[in-house]
């Protein structure tokens, strides 16, 4: 039987260094995307406040976060259109083969994002150039684009996991393509409901969080609640309905790709009455090492009775299943996942409590430390979620249809580990530079609201002001600060 090393051995030399830049990119342009599909929607939700209650706070906190929207889309859209490159260049054999099955969501994708461009644009031009209500209503596509371009991408990512909608020619290419069915997949229901709720989790603690570290520092004025009001209560509403939808796409996964199920809970013979595993290390000869071992507990998930039955990682030859070391990255991704969501429903629950029983925010500094924590912590459990689906997948870039060894490209190992460099070296640049523009725009609102606190109106820019000039709110506007607590 091949052992891990043996396989690693026959792959060609230039497979490592393509997965690595492909990961590398993938890794940081995810950092941005939940910005990209979610923070149009908190953004509006923020802005109805505003006008709804027309609250002056509210509607200046929905400007300025147009303009960070619109420098993360600028971001977002290097990093992605990198990815997109990369796809040709380091995959030709995937792209060569079954582009014209799959590739449909790439163009779905490049869509969206002109007309989100387009969209931001608009947005940005129209603070204090249309009518508020004009302005808005011209603003609501921007969450519909955003999971437009979900869509595009998770359409072929469920399509690689579960490939369908073609038939095979004698040589093996794919002809007579039904492009439906391509798109909806098995698994495309799972994956984009559970994306889409993720990026609205991670986005909403993400936000939220940078207003929890200004109450840990002492500003606790109605802009910074509102700030951290608004996102958080997002988050924690969609935060129980995520752990429902993961539980769903877990059990997909089980009946629709059980191998990958099988690396993700590293269960290596199939078998009823199988134990769960909290983190543990698959060795090449089917042991777990440490770990926390839960007897029944796997099976129970898998189908709510200790008889389910699951298959193992033997029920395939070894060069069709993740290797020991692969099966184990995606079990330690797949745990953490699941543990940080747990953390953050625990979270959303403590925040709801507080709501529901004084009808005010928190006051403890350890919620607003979890809060503060919360964002990256959401961050991390979508890389985990990312790396549970492509490694958990290996060997194949196609899932039972073509290997990541036959799409590579025939480019030299050393010139990919020099792109590899080459392209971390950019991108820290770009990232540096990203919170290098946020961190300025933050010094300069910071100074704004200072000035209109000690000088007035005058001290302000007027580019300041969402809609007309600052100046003394008049009374009922709701954007008078209080100290209650309350948003």
């Amino acid at each position: 039987m091949p052992t891990s090393l043996h396989l690693l051995a026959e792959a060609p030399a230039q497979l490592l260094p393509a997965r690595e830049l492909m990961a590398f990119t993938l890794a940081s342009h995810i950092i941005l995307v939940p910005l990209g599909v979610a923070f149009p929607f908190i953004t509006l939700v923020m802005h109805y406040r505003g006008l709804r209650r027309k609250d002056a706070t509210a509607l200046l906190l929905a400007r300025r976060w147009s303009a960070v929207m619109a420098v993360q889309f600028a971001v977002g859209i290097v990093t992605g259109t990198m990815l997109s490159f990369e796809f040709g260049l380091l995959w030709p054999g995937l792209m060569g083969r079954w582009g014209d099955v799959f590739g449909i969501g790439f163009g779905v994708e490049a869509w969206a994002f002109f007309l989100e461009a387009v969209l931001i644009a608009i947005y940005l031009y129209g603070w204090r150039r249309l009518k508020p209500r004009t302005h808005f209503l011209l603003a609501l596509p921007l969450p519909a684009t955003a999971l437009l371009g979900a869509f595009g991408i998770l359409a072929a990512n469920s399509w690689m996991n579960t490939p369908q909608g073609f038939s095979l020619d004698a040589e093996g290419n794919p002809v007579d393509v039904n492009v439906r069915q391509a798109i909806f997949t098995p698994m495309f229901g799972p994956q984009y409901w559970h994306f889409v709720v993720a990026m609205i989790v991670t986005a909403g603690f993400m936000v939220a969080g940078v207003y929890a570290v200004g109450w840990l520092r002492g500003r606790r004025d109605r802009y910074h609640r509102i700030g951290f009001a608004v996102p958080f209560t997002i988050a924690a509403v969609a935060a129980p309905l995520q752990f429902i939808l993961g539980d769903a796409i877990a059990r997909s996964v089980f009946h629709k790709q059980p191998v990958k199920f099988a690396a993700m809970e590293i269960v290596w013979e199939t078998d009823t009455r199988v134990p769960e595993y909290l983190y543990g290390r698959l060795q090449e000869d089917g042991t777990v090492s440490g770990g926390i071992k839960i007897p029944l507990l796997d099976s129970v998930l898998a189908g709510f009775s200790p008889d389910t039955k699951v298959v193992g990682l033997t029920s395939v030859p070894a060069d069709e299943r993740p290797t020991a070391l692969q099966a184990t990255i995606a079990h330690w991704g797949f745990d953490t996942m699941v543990f940080i969501g747990t953390a953050l429903v625990l979270l959303a629950l403590w925040y709801g409590l507080v709501w529901l029983r004084h009808r005010r925010l928190p006051a403890s500094p350890w919620f607003y430390r979890s809060a503060a924590c919360a964002g990256v912590a959401s961050v991390l459990a979508v890389e985990c979620g990312w790396i549970t689906t492509e490694v958990g997948r290996q060997p194949w870039i196609v899932y039972q249809n073509m290997r990541v060894a036959e799409a590579v490209t025939s480019t030299r190992s050393t010139s990919l580990w020099i792109m590899l460099g080459v392209v971390v070296v950019v991108y820290v640049f770009l990232f540096g530079s990203f919170l290098a523009v946020l961190l300025k725009m933050r010094t300069r609102w910071r100074l704004a609201d200072e000035q209109q606190s000690a000088g007035g109106p005058g001290h302000v820019p007027e580019a300041d002001a969402p809609y007309g000039p600052r100046g003394p709110l008049p009374a009922g506007t709701g954007a008078a600060r209080s100290e209650d607590g309350r948003p």
